[in-house]
């Protein structure tokens, strides 16, 4: 065990700004997707998505004519 905690040892004062961002907006990130997960799958928003699902397709229609493309 000692030499896996020696290889995931992080030197705290030797990152950079960069650095920084990067570990942050992973984080971030990763605290998002999972807010989105539980958002999506949460059974309470299943009515409300489900009426959404179609608009790609209804805005398509507006612009084309019909669902083919035709004019």
């Amino acid at each position: 065990m000692s030499r896996l905690s020696e290889y995931l040892q992080t030197d705290w004062q030797a990152m950079t700004t960069n650095d920084w961002i990067g570990t942050i907006l992973t984080v971030v990130i990763f605290l998002l997707m999972v807010g989105a997960y539980f958002y999506v799958f949460r059974p309470k928003n299943r009515e409300k998505l489900e009426a959404m699902k179609h608009i790609p397709f209804e805005e398509d229609k507006e612009h084309n004519g019909d669902s083919h493309g035709r004019k």
